[in-house]
């Protein structure tokens, strides 16, 4: 297989009084060329106002170290498929739009959200209410695409397969602004055999809904058994997934212009006991170099 450069970062946080160029500073000090990041606080609605973010500086450092692009977070409250609680349903639209405003002003064009659940009304009503949602947020919002996240299935979670992610495209009006998150982790736990048959599962992905809908890949191993419906990341080569698997996933060459970001968990720092150590640097060399050195 021909080698192409990875587009590869993480998670980094946005904090303190540098924000947006401190994130860019964190992604470059993990060897990154793009990274993922959210506007505020993913459990909360509190917002710093976009003129503090500091993005003027986090963009000519983006542009100094060749960092083209970068992916932005909704917040994990959000929920457009809760149809129990409307007053849920209604904020959730009304920040999702907000968040898709705030992305577009940080720089980026793309805003990774999960679907959503449907708390016991069923699957069916809530992809109608998702598509509902969708259609309001893509009609007040523009030069934004929404990447629907792959889901585990905990819950009632929406998204666990394919073709759950096909119907909500099916409803929504500016479907051209949809894309996919593809979340390794999320998408073995839900029962599809990423260790054993990556292409197979690539297969059935682009026959439900096109390989080209993948805007960006969550690269996690999994600590769960397949089809689990857990959702729980390992750091990459210590889950059920195993390196091998994800290394061929990152370095196929259709996928080389996209994203690929790593959410794989803090390890105990073997000096400092009590403490944590970021994976990214360590596991970005990894794909880079195509297998686990120093190990």
């Amino acid at each position: 297989m021909k080698d192409l450069p990875l587009i590869i970062g993480s998670h980094v946080s946005m904090s303190g009084k540098d924000m947006m160029e401190g994130s860019v500073r964190e992604a470059l000090s993990y060897g990154a060329n793009t990274f993922m990041l959210y506007t505020g606080a993913p459990q909360n609605t509190r917002r710093k106002p976009v003129s503090e973010l500091h993005i003027a500086q986090a963009q000519r450092l983006m542009e100094e170290n060749r960092i083209s692009s970068f992916v932005v977070h909704a917040p994990y409250l959000i929920n457009l498929a809760n149809t129990v609680k409307p007053e849920t349903y209604e904020a959730s639209v009304r920040f999702l739009i907000e968040e898709a405003r705030r992305t577009r002003l940080m720089g980026s064009s793309l805003l990774i959200l999960h679907p959503g659940s449907h708390v016991g009304a069923g699957a069916k009503e809530g992809i109608k209410s998702i598509v509902r949602g969708l259609n309001e947020v893509l009609s007040q919002s523009s030069d934004v695409c929404i990447a629907l996240e792959t889901m585990s299935g905990k819950g009632s979670e929406i998204g666990r397969s394919f073709e759950e992610l096909a119907a909500i495209y099916e409803g929504v009006s500016l479907n051209h602004r949809l894309r996919v998150c593809f979340d390794t982790c999320h998408t073995h736990d839900a029962g599809y055999d990423i260790a054993g048959n990556p292409d197979g599962v690539l297969a059935q992905f682009d026959r439900v809904l096109g390989l080209d809908q993948i805007a960006v890949f969550h690269i996690n191993d999994s600590k769960n058994e397949r089809g689990a419906a857990k959702d729980r990341h390992a750091d990459i080569g210590e889950g059920k997934i195993g390196f091998e698997p994800l290394n061929y996933l990152v370095r196929l060459p259709e996928f080389s212009h996209i994203p690929h970001i790593l959410e794989t968990p803090w390890y105990p720092d073997p000096d400092h006991p009590g403490k944590t150590l970021p994976p990214y640097r360590r596991e970005i060399a990894w794909f880079r170099a195509g297998r686990q050195s120093g190990l």
